[in-house]
């Protein structure tokens, strides 16, 4: 129906941005939201609609060749959109095409939500059917991300991230223990960086 909506990002959420365009505001739900600025300047994003009895939802991302892979993962028996997204959400979805194309079931089963028998599934569907998008998709880098030097002061950022991984169906208990982790980084600057350096980690302790 809709291919791509054009307008300024008013809002940021765990779950969804809110981009206006001509008078309405849009909630759009993402992958990682905070890939997102609120700032003047006009931006596309790619969308997706999915439609059910009780709702309308509009779900988008930064590329075209990021829905393309999102469309593949919710053809997938066992995957919805909020578990697409959660995939997404990874921060490298080249490791995830080339699980698939390797039959790394181990590596698959680290996403919420995705048992043995789903991934098992996502090969059976998916294999050699990604080989377009397995260069050409990627998440968007934070910009400006500049390492400091004494006490990290972005408690405000970190706070955001795991807010936003909660919302993707991580647990409290999950997230306490790689946030030691995550406040001794100095490196990490931005929600988006602390968000892809979590999940790194979350992935690694599966």
């Amino acid at each position: 129906m809709y291919d791509y909506i054009i307008g300024k990002i008013t809002r940021i959420t765990p779950e969804y941005v809110v981009l206006e365009q001509q008078g309405i505001g849009w909630q759009i739900f993402t992958p990682n939201p905070f890939a997102f600025r609120i700032k003047e300047d006009i931006q596309q994003i790619f969308v997706h609609m999915h439609v059910r009895e009780d709702a309308q939802l509009i779900f988008g991302f930064k590329t075209l060749e990021e829905r393309e892979l999102f469309r593949k993962l919710i053809q997938v028996s066992g995957i919805g959109p909020k578990g697409a997204l959660a995939i997404l959400a990874s921060g490298n979805p080249n490791q995830v095409i080339s699980a698939i194309e390797l039959e790394d079931e181990a590596f698959l089963v680290k996403f919420p939500g995705v048992g043995k028998k789903t991934a098992r599934q996502m090969i059976l569907d998916l294999k050699g059917k990604l080989g377009s998008l397995l260069e050409q998709v990627e998440l968007p880098s934070a910009e400006n991300e500049l390492p400091l030097f004494g006490v990290n002061p972005n408690k405000h950022e970190l706070e955001e991230s795991l807010l936003a991984l909660m919302a993707l169906g991580y647990s409290e208990k999950e997230l306490a223990k790689i946030k030691p982790k995550l406040e001794e980084n100095e490196q990490l600057t931005t929600t988006e960086s602390y968000m892809k350096h979590a999940l790194q980690l979350l992935l690694k302790t599966k």
